[in-house]
């Protein structure tokens, strides 16, 4: 699948900008506000994919140099979009190449369905943060109701793949907006992510909903604890 990611990187931001009809960037630097991220923090940006969540942790922390994205596809960090400044590293949630405590904040976005064995990803993330570092994990969620479930499906199996063909330079992007909606379907429920982010020692550990599909898990690393 990695390789899927790799030959469609070059398309991907295009195809966000249609997905999220143009609101993608401020969603993102409201939910990285909302989970506390503040100027000065440093920042473990994981699954950085294209930048899309860097970009916006650069803009709110000030310095882009205390930003690092980490993420298993080559082809996504060398056409990867952010500030000069913030530093890409290859890598995965499960292994990350950062020392202990050394970060204050920990974002993902719209990954965690790609992770095979949450428990070791969660406790790597503690490993991590600092002693009262931040997590915010963005999610696109399986909606409960069968009419809003039905929509996504469409707009997401239906619609986004038709946008892909028409708009995408590479004959691939189309299969990967398809499988976008397979791995939103068969991602972990919400009350097993939040229990298992609790068994990793995180506490004030909190999902926020937006608009019944869009998920911010936030959470918080004792302090005094490494």
């Amino acid at each position: 699948m990695l390789d899927l990611f790799d030959r469609t990187a070059g398309d991907y931001d295009r195809l966000e900008r249609i997905m999220a009809l143009g609101t993608g960037s401020w969603y993102r630097r409201r939910a990285l506000r909302g989970a506390g991220l503040r100027p000065g923090m440093t920042v473990l940006d994981i699954g950085v994919g294209t930048g899309l969540v860097a970009r916006e942790a650069a803009r709110i922390v000030g310095d882009p140099t205390r930003v690092l994205g980490v993420d298993p596809c080559a082809g996504m960090l060398d056409t990867a979009k952010v500030p000069p400044g913030v530093r890409l590293a290859s890598g995965s949630a499960e292994s990350i190449p950062a020392p202990d405590a050394s970060a204050d904040f920990l974002s993902m976005g719209y990954a965690l369905r790609h992770i095979s064995d949450l428990s070791l990803a969660f406790r790597e993330f503690y490993r991590v943060l600092k002693p009262g570092g931040r997590l915010c994990l963005l999610e696109i969620t399986r909606p409960d109701g069968a009419c809003l479930r039905a929509l996504l499906k469409t707009y997401m199996r239906g619609v986004i793949p038709l946008a892909a063909r028409l708009v995408a330079r590479h004959r691939d992007m189309p299969t990967l907006m398809r499988y976008y909606w397979d791995t939103i379907e068969a991602c972990a429920p919400p009350p097993s992510i939040v229990a298992a982010i609790t068994a990793a020692g995180f506490v004030d550990v909190r999902r926020h909903l937006e608009l019944g599909i869009f998920s911010e898990y936030r959470a918080v690393k004792p302090t005094g604890l490494y």
